[in-house]
């Protein structure tokens, strides 16, 4: 464990930062928090976020502000869409640091906990990933060690001071995800106020953390409100009553949902998940760092289990007390049993990786109604293979050398240098639209008027051509709230109203409109005016119509 000391942070680098660039971004998720933030920086609005020039009320703002530092530190590229994710995971990982320090200081066991929590799969796979969820994870992960700080001072100042920072942590949880980053730390210190009788302590420097997370964030809410006084009834009702409890909820999943994820997030450290649970649930009544962990780990994971919208992002804060669990157990374990968990640990990531690379074989012969591969791409199924065959062969090492069974942290390591060369074509060309965007990109810039019957494809478009003024075609998906507004007529043409619109159009410039097909549909059979070009790359398609004369 101590060569780790070392080698953690050239580790963290090759994993999260090295393979940035070389992936293509991901619609909608990534497009839409590219584009966003690029429109923020074109209108010097950091109040109200807008994406193809409509209105966008689904999240609040510091989200946007991370990614919009991170673009003008780096510019309008895929590493800078990510970099903001990265960042917040890294500095989740030295909060994980930290609190395994405040808690049982002792070193061995803080570097194991970081190590296990930035290498585990769901970890890596969401922190490398543009999306919100890093940086709630962040802000809710750094409330704890907040309440872990209330919990150990002995002054009033102290207790004051901790407060303040626990009321910062969730306002700016609450300024990036809305009124879910204080409900979750909430529902997460309450069994331990209880059991360890801080009642008395939490009504009386309660309120300095709710003083202190409404000062920080007053100024911009107060600033939405008077700009757009509809923000926080939408906000709301729409995102937080519809989406988690209304039976229209948003990614409506069953009870069990979060468990296969929790099981296959813990990868590369499968093995610890059932001792590091059953002790943390075994001795929680004479270890109280162990009723905080299991607290902070159980009571998120039921309140997302029991929501009626799910999706596996959610449970990303639970990952840092199930690292910490994981660290004390194998930290605790006596030396022969450790070493028996850790060739389980080995065998589980070897026969993962390597049924994983037969599996990308047996894709590649072809089998199934729709292959998953098409002819040429035999560099694509070789770093697939590659890809979890390095996973086998790392858990092979720390399965022969079980005294360094911390080598399996290394397993993700080929999956983030290849696995943007592992996407089979036509996923490529079914999720991550800039490629065919660059390569039709001089055709798009000079149509005078853009379409597509996407919104995750829109958003490509707008961030690849580095113009907001997008149309939607037909379908407006998340975007219907900001289409309710008088501003926004024209941002979106109906099916049966295109061909008189198309007329229209041309007169003043080249119309492009670009389709996202479904699986076996025909370009040719959509109900459109016959146009004069058409480019068809995979499932993506351009249909160009030329200014009238």
């Amino acid at each position: 464990m101590k060569a780790w000391k070392y080698f953690a942070i050239p580790l963290f680098v090759l994993l999260y930062l090295v393979p940035l660039n070389g992936r293509l971004l991901w619609q909608p998720d990534e497009t839409r928090y590219a584009e966003i933030s690029r429109e923020m920086l074109q209108r010097g609005d950091w109040v109200v976020p807008h994406m193809l020039d409509l209105r966008y009320f689904e999240k609040p703002v510091a989200g946007y502000w991370i990614n919009n530092v991170s673009q003008m530190i780096f510019g309008h590229n895929n590493f800078a869409v990510r970099f903001g994710s990265v960042f917040c995971t890294a500095l989740s990982a030295l909060l994980v640091f930290w609190l395994a320090m405040l808690l049982w200081n002792n070193r061995r066991t803080a570097l194991l906990a970081s190590l296990i929590y930035f290498t585990s799969l769901l970890v890596y796979a969401i922190g490398t990933y543009s999306v919100l969820d890093p940086m709630i994870t962040l802000w809710m992960s750094a409330a704890m060690v907040s309440f872990c700080l209330t919990l150990k001072a002995r002054s009033a100042a102290g207790k004051v001071g901790a407060y303040a920072l626990l009321g910062l942590a969730c306002g700016a949880g609450f300024m990036t995800k809305g009124f879910l980053a204080l409900a979750v730390p909430v529902i997460s210190v309450l069994p331990v106020v209880i059991h360890q009788k801080r009642i008395r302590d939490l009504l009386l420097f309660g309120p300095v953390a709710i003083l202190t997370a409404a000062l920080l964030s007053a100024p911009w809410a107060w600033a939405i409100y008077q700009r757009e006084p509809d923000f926080w009834n939408y906000f709301f009702w729409v995102e937080h009553i519809q989406r988690f409890a209304e039976k229209n909820a948003q990614h409506k999943a069953p009870l069990w949902f979060y468990i296969p994820i929790l099981i296959g997030g813990a990868l590369p450290w499968l093995a610890l998940l059932p001792g590091a649970l059953r002790k943390g649930w075994r001795d929680v009544r004479g270890r109280p760092e162990l009723f905080f962990l299991m607290s902070w780990l159980l009571m998120p994971f039921l309140f997302f289990s029991i929501a009626k919208g799910k999706l596996p992002t959610y449970i990303l804060p639970c990952f840092a007390p199930l690292s910490l669990l994981m660290a004390a157990y194998m930290t605790e374990l006596p030396a022969s049993v450790r070493m028996k968990v850790a060739r389980v640990n080995g065998w589980i990531n070897l026969i993962f990786g390597f049924t994983l690379a037969v599996a990308v074989l047996v894709l590649a012969s072809g089998v199934g109604k729709h292959p998953v591969y098409e002819a040429g791409e035999t560099a694509t199924i070789v770093a697939g293979v590659l890809v979890f065959v390095g996973w086998g062969v790392f858990g092979a090492l720390s399965l022969r050398r079980p005294q360094r069974w911390t080598l399996a942290a290394l397993c993700p390591l080929v999956v983030a240098l290849l696995i943007g060369s592992a996407i089979p074509r036509q996923i490529v060309y079914s999720k991550n639209p800039q490629l065919f965007i660059r390569e039709y990109a001089p055709l798009l810039q000079e149509s005078r008027y853009v379409l597509s019957d996407s919104v995750g494809l829109a958003a490509g478009l707008g961030w690849e051509l580095k113009r907001s003024d997008i149309i939607l075609y037909q379908r407006s998906g998340e975007l219907e709230y900001g289409l309710s507004y008088p501003d926004a007529a024209g941002k979106r043409i109906e099916e049966n109203a295109f061909s008189e619109w198309l007329v229209n159009a041309r007169r003043q410039g080249n119309v492009s409109l670009i389709v996202h097909l479904a699986r076996e549909e025909d370009v040719n059979d959509m109900p459109v005016p016959k146009p004069d070009t058409i480019k068809l790359d995979h499932r993506y398609a351009v249909l160009f119509y030329k200014k009238s004369e």
